[in-house]
């Protein structure tokens, strides 16, 4: 593929998913201090809400329900179960 033919836009991830790692990388980053993380993720939250709107939270969070399922689908998948029993067992019970 020459220069003229790469499509730089494409190559680059969408702000949505951008954001959405940015939240799940200040809760996971710190081990020692919970508070903090969850207080990173909110202020990731609260940027998005002022640079993009309702619209833009919205997306970030499909993103991050997207993310979320591809990886319980993998974990599920590894553990023989479906994956929709594995997120009631994360999120229900």
């Amino acid at each position: 593929m020459n220069p003229e033919e790469f499509n730089f836009a494409e190559a680059l991830p969408s702000l949505p998913r951008l954001r959405a790692y940015e939240a799940v990388h200040a809760v996971v980053s710190d081990d020692n201090n919970f508070e903090r993380g969850v207080a990173g993720a909110r202020a990731v939250a609260d940027s998005v809400l002022a640079e993009a709107g309702t619209a833009g939270l919205t997306e970030t969070v499909v993103e991050l329900a997207l993310k979320l399922a591809e990886a319980l689908e993998r974990i599920a998948s590894e553990q023989g179960l479906a994956a929709e029993d594995l997120a009631e067992v994360w999120f229900v019970e």
